[in-house]
């Protein structure tokens, strides 16, 4: 484990090299407003490149999914989840991995630090978020995206934590208890692990289908996290490029420039989609 440059951190996920690339934007995104803490990339195969993150001084930690039974694992497979509890509100790519969401737990073994800002590799940070340090575990944004009725459910995408080597083995002994399945890995985990949890504003984690569901809630100057659910920005094609035309622009700009557009991005007047989420 890399020494800490200070006893806070960022931390993302990265398992396969798409995830890479929207960790890069990521990075660049936390640079351009000025983050104080590095971004710690939690590495699930090491024959994906890298070189990109390192350059950006990023340290990277090599992971592995967490010890659980061969029977967790074929409950928590690509296709026993996608056909028991089938993504209805929004498509998920290809390379969606539910069992190696997981590894998100292993950043409570980085007991180096002291308080760690969780961050999914499809978000980009808008304006600062450093004040997340000042929050206590296990704070997180709720799901929201379709309904105000989102509100009380947790969405993994951000969440602050501290690392503890008790924390972990408790994970461990509730994560592959006999029988358990976990519908939407990681995040329904948590929200059960976490049943007090502390909601923070959901600006801190507004999710990219807030942008045509709750055009109500889209407030440009208060966006903080903009994060990428279901359909991802650098997808060559999906049903949703159209509608989301200007959020995937905004991560491209981010990728390719390190800049943050000064010019608002406004919610449409009319939305037409149907309503996405899960």
């Amino acid at each position: 484990m890399p020494q800490p440059q200070s006893a806070q951190a960022y931390v993302t996920l990265v398992t396969n090299s798409d995830y890479a690339r929207g960790a890069y934007a990521l990075a660049r995104s936390l640079r351009a407003v000025g983050a104080t803490a590095p971004l710690l990339v939690l590495l699930t195969d090491d024959s994906v490149d890298v070189s990109a993150l390192e350059a950006l001084g990023c340290p990277i930690v090599p992971v592995s999914v967490p010890e659980v039974s061969e029977a967790f694992k074929i409950r928590h497979a690509r296709e026993r989840i996608h056909g028991q509890d089938p993504f209805t509100k929004g498509k998920k790519p290809t390379f969606h991995a539910p069992l190696k969401n997981f590894c998100k737990l292993r950043l409570w073994q980085l007991t180096d630090y002291r308080r760690l800002v969780f961050l999914d590799a499809d978000s980009v940070v808008l304006k600062p978020i450093d004040q997340l340090f000042q929050y206590p575990e296990f704070s997180g944004a709720p799901n929201l995206y379709e309904s105000l009725e989102d509100m009380h459910r947790l969405n993994s995408g951000v969440f602050v934590a501290e690392p503890s080597s008790a924390t972990f083995d408790a994970i461990m002994a509730q994560l592959d208890a006999p029988g358990a399945y976990w519908r939407r890995t990681d995040q329904t985990f948590l929200e059960s692990f976490f049943p007090d949890w502390h909601g923070l504003p959901y600006c801190f984690n507004v999710l990219q289908y807030v942008y045509f569901n709750l055009p109500q809630l889209w407030r440009w100057p208060s966006i903080r996290v903009l994060h990428y659910q279901y359909e991802k920005p650098w997808e060559a094609e999906h049903s949703k490029r159209a509608q989301l035309k200007p959020l995937i622009d905004l991560w491209w700009q981010i990728h390719d420039t390190g800049t943050i557009p000064a010019e608002p991005i406004e919610a449409p007047r009319d939305p037409s989609a149907a309503r996405p989420g899960d």
